[in-house]
């Protein structure tokens, strides 16, 4: 049990020995680390929240409350503050006891099992396979694939998956920009439909086209070209999905929802439930009277059916395959999805509360103070590839992850190249390297001590305090699916730890000394890397 959860347990406790107070729920008192070392190692302001309950003043209740907590193993002192701040103060002892359980842990410090036994889908990227990433592709794979690390170490069974939007007029025009672009290095007019595809990528796979079989092909209808761009564009987004350390468990096509006649059966569903009606030659799902903006067609008047009929047949089809939680993100331009898509679930007789949409919000490339728009491959986009290329794949993640993902974001180019302590990846890959160069100087194995008795610094207690922060962050960033926090996590720990050890000398005369130092750097050095690594980063070790 970490130790925010430990102490707001104890409160919890001592809450239910007061007379006339209705039961509070423990996931509801909020234990906080303090800003100011003098507030102590924990804070709650549980009291300043039960004042209109209990017609008591704050520091009234707050004074109740610490009289009933029992100190136990963990705890030195509790002090009331000004308005009704309880404040914990941890007992030496125990903090350095941390240090043998992150040796003894390793990688599984940390870990814990707040959602076991609940199985998890998160759709993220999804990106349609008409062309390359760009980066906000990028920022939506760093978000799902950290949350995928994150929950997994909290123990939910999470699958990854990714939706191919091969079915469709985009796959047509994808089809049909290949066909003319081919046939314009056969010496013939090339004439791109008004929604066609005009990436470079695109010139690419008609060359490759051409390459292969010359002139041969000009007969063959657009089936073959749309196949062709859609097997070599999906492989080249996996390729660079996979040199950006994400990967998926399931790829799901959109066109085999028709081929098992799930988007027909959804359909069937839907117009049995009395909340279809045909309007304009066209047939519109009732979703305004489950909580949508207005009503969404579901065949157009052509006999065509819009993106979100066969997204309802993919939802359904995720929950019947046994997940209790959906997780979608995806792009800002999606915002107005949310409700249509859970009206519908709601409709099919679904809790719709199984499903949470994420939305990404947009990113701005910064270089030389200026926003960044010209791509030198595609001439129209910045693609992920090009930014990985820039700044390499730590620096890319961490600064998708370092925000909150409902936020719009500018990425710094310089600021992500430079080589000083301004730059948050290289601070933080910096502290691990820096870590690794002292235990190789050491030369000496690390022996683990009962006791640490020349640890006691305020530097020491502080960074320890981190350290043992690490569990409580990784349960709120797995509950709250906010990645951003680890982030934010690991740099603060890289920052504390600089201070340490610029005000103590690590290797000195003194061996006992020295040894217990050097588990303390073990230690940080452990939890900096298993943070790093549920953001997908592999820190350097020499710098």
């Amino acid at each position: 049990m970490s130790i925010k959860t430990t102490i707001g347990h104890m409160i919890k406790c001592s809450l239910d020995k007061i007379e006339s107070l209705d039961n509070i729920e423990e996931n509801k008192i909020i234990v906080e680390i303090p800003n100011k070392k003098e507030n102590g190692d924990y804070s709650t302001n549980i009291a300043l929240t039960l004042t209109k309950q209990l017609h008591k003043p704050p520091m009234e209740i707050a004074k109740e409350i610490a009289n009933n907590i029992e100190k136990k193993d963990i705890i030195e002192e509790i002090k009331i503050a000004s308005p009704g701040f309880i404040n914990f103060y941890l007992k030496k002892d125990y903090l350095l006891e941390q240090i043998n359980i992150i040796l003894n842990q390793k990688k599984d410090y940390g870990r814990n099992n707040i959602g076991a036994g609940k199985k998890v889908n998160i759709e993220f990227v999804s990106a349609n396979p008409t062309g390359i990433l760009h980066i906000g592709h990028g920022r939506g794979a760093t978000y799902g694939d950290n949350l995928a690390r994150i929950m997994t170490f909290s123990g939910f069974d999470i699958t990854k998956e990714y939706y191919i939007n091969d079915a469709g007029n985009q796959m047509n025009n994808l089809g049909i920009s290949i066909k003319e672009r081919y046939k314009q290095l056969c010496g013939l007019p090339c004439n791109l439909p008004e929604n066609g595809y005009h990436g470079k990528e695109i010139i690419t796979l008609a060359q490759s086209i051409y390459d292969r079989y010359k002139e041969t092909k000009l007969d063959n209808d657009i089936e073959f070209f749309k196949q062709q761009g859609l097997e070599k564009l999906l492989a080249r987004i996996k390729k660079d999905l996979d040199r950006y350390r994400v990967n998926f468990n399931i790829f799901t096509s959109e066109q085999s929802l028709y081929d098992k006649c799930l988007v027909d059966d959804v359909l069937n569903q839907l117009r049995n439930s009395d909340n279809c009606y045909i309007k304009e030659d066209a047939l519109w799902l009732k979703t305004s009277s489950y909580g949508d903006e207005k009503d969404r067609v579901l065949i157009k008047s052509d006999g065509n059916y819009t993106y979100l009929t066969p997204d309802i047949a993919y939802h359904i089809d995720k929950i019947n395959r046994g997940y209790d939680e959906l997780i979608d993100v995806l792009g800002s331009d999606h915002h107005g999805y949310i409700n249509r898509l859970k009206a519908a679930l709601i409709i099919l007789g679904k809790n719709s509360n199984i499903l949470d949409i994420k939305i990404l919000q947009m990113v701005r490339l910064i270089k030389d103070g200026e926003e960044l728009k010209l791509s030198k491959r595609t001439g129209k986009t910045i693609t992920l590839m090009d930014l990985v290329d820039e700044i390499g794949v730590n620096a890319t993640r961490y600064f998708f992850s370092s925000h909150s993902l409902d936020t719009s974001m500018d990425l710094n180019i310089d600021l992500a190249l430079k080589q000083s302590n301004e730059n948050p990846v290289y601070y933080i890959e910096y502290a691990n390297a820096r870590i690794c160069s002292i235990l190789k100087n050491y030369k000496k194995k690390i022996i683990q001590h009962d006791k640490y008795t020349t640890l006691n610094s305020e530097e020491t207690y502080t960074i320890l305090n981190k350290l043992s922060d690490f569990q409580d962050v990784v349960i709120s960033a797995s509950l709250r699916k906010e990645p951003h926090l680890i982030a934010n996590y690991v740099y603060d720990l890289a920052s504390t730890f600089h201070s340490f050890y610029a005000k103590e000398k690590m290797i000195t005369e003194d061996e006992l000394a020295t040894s217990e130092r050097m588990n303390l750097l073990l230690a940080i050095q452990i939890v900096i890397q298993n943070a790093l690594d549920l953001l997908g980063i592999i820190p350097r070790e020499e710098m």
